[in-house]
């Protein structure tokens, strides 16, 4: 993957980047003052406060809230705040739209941001295509990088599913067992799963036998249960919403001592205490992590930073209330996102609308993303072609109720052939 050249005379990501930490040690009124305008940026907020994305909106919008008052105590972006305008889509395709509409025309959004359910992503992507607006989104869906969308729509801060499930394969094969049976939502997002983990696992000389799909919104599972095939070694499980807790609680009834061996996508257990009653048959099963819940022996300072920042202990749960669970798998991509549309402005000289396409160009000329605090997470590559970065993927263990990171695959493991090159299409 090569670089693109960056427009001349104008800020380089890492120099954007690098003005944070001594903007930080201005006083407030001088940190803006060097701007052309003391108008805001103002960045449409598209969050899951209702519906079955709940959860991760509630976290989705504090990690917003964190980063958005770093970048402002930074001064800013091109030396203007960032003002978040929030808008509940209710984990809802039509109603995405809607807030679309309303980001480009009733508020006057520079961009659009946000967005994590894929159904939504693609019931709003289009209008966010037609009415020109950046649309930033923080989903893992394929559905960027897949060339189902529009060159307005962007993936820069968390990676999709076909990288991590062709990241993942080789351990789930090679530790765990050949013949694996899927349990995944009935949408999107599940079937994202569905299509990529079969051809992963068979590249890897195992099979995937059986796949069952659940409706998200299901509130019990055991009915699906008995559709499991007998020959299973390996039941990989994903699943989303409000029971999840009730999902993996029945599985474990279901089974008893005789489960094939576990492994999940966090997905089924994010904003679930791991130690909840009813969950001690997950002892020893393994787990996809976007970002490792729990902080590892390993930590970096820039995790440490961004933990606290957002508010999250030692064992991913908010500090102020340990019942409270975050959805730290995920939340990481909203972070990773803002310092990426900053970035990004800069890099064009973003002044207005009038700059749109300029920003989605500079956007598009990033490549490699260094491990730091900006990107906590890890280092990752983004494809410019794609609109989709790449990026570490890591696998948790079950021990003594924790999370304990016992694998990560690198940024290459979860590469895969350009399948469409958004920079050849018009604005």
């Amino acid at each position: 993957m090569t670089t693109t050249p960056k427009p001349k005379g104008r800020f380089t990501r890492r120099g954007a980047l690098g003005t944070l930490a001594g903007a930080a040690s201005l006083p407030l009124w001088a940190r803006y003052t060097h701007a052309q305008t003391a108008e805001p940026i103002r960045i449409g907020f598209q969050i899951h406060r209702t519906g079955i994305g709940a959860a991760y909106g509630r976290w989705y919008g504090r990690t917003t809230d964190a980063a958005v008052k770093l970048i402002n105590e930074g001064g800013g972006i091109n030396g203007r705040p960032i003002e978040i305008i929030a808008e509940d889509d209710g984990t809802d395709p039509k109603r995405g739209a809607e807030v679309i509409e309303k980001f480009a025309n009733q508020h006057n959004c520079d961009i659009a941001y946000g967005t994590l359910f894929s159904h939504v992503v693609i019931g709003s992507a289009p209008r966010a295509g037609e009415l020109k607006l950046p649309y930033f989104v923080v989903s893992e869906g394929h559905h960027v990088a897949s060339g189902m969308l529009n060159r307005y729509t962007l993936q820069p801060g968390i990676t999709d599913v076909k990288s991590q499930v062709q990241a993942m394969a080789p351990f789930i094969s090679d530790t765990l067992g050949k013949k694996v049976t899927m349990i995944f939502p009935d949408y999107g997002f599940g079937y994202d799963h569905r299509d990529n983990l079969p051809d992963a696992i068979k590249a890897q000389g195992g099979e995937v036998i059986a796949q069952i799909a659940i409706p998200p919104s299901e509130t019990s599972f055991t009915k699906y249960f008995p559709k499991i095939p007998r020959e299973t070694e390996v039941l990989y499980h994903v699943m989303v919403g409000p029971a999840v807790l009730t999902f993996v609680k029945e599985l474990g009834e279901f089974f008893g001592p005789s489960a094939p061996q576990l492994f999940g996508f966090i997905d089924s257990l994010e904003a679930v205490d791991i130690a909840s009653p009813g969950l001690e048959f997950l002892e020893g099963t393994h787990f996809w992590e976007g970002a490792p819940r729990y902080a590892q022996k390993d930590q970096t300072e820039h995790d440490k930073f961004y933990r606290e920042a957002v508010g999250v202990d030692d064992n991913g749960a908010s500090v102020s209330d340990p019942s409270d669970i975050s959805t730290y798998a995920h939340m990481f991509g909203c972070w990773e996102t803002l310092h990426v549309i900053k970035a990004g402005m800069e890099a064009a000289g973003y002044s207005g609308p009038a700059d749109r396409a300029a920003l989605i160009e500079a956007v598009e000329a990033m490549t490699d993303m260094p491990e730091g605090r900006a990107h906590p997470q890890g280092a990752k590559v983004f494809n410019g072609k794609t609109h989709q970065v790449f990026g570490h993927q890591y696998i948790s263990k079950v021990e003594d109720g924790k999370l304990v990171k016992v694998h990560t695959a690198s940024i290459e493991d979860g590469m895969y052939p350009d399948e469409v090159d958004y920079t050849k299409e018009a604005f």
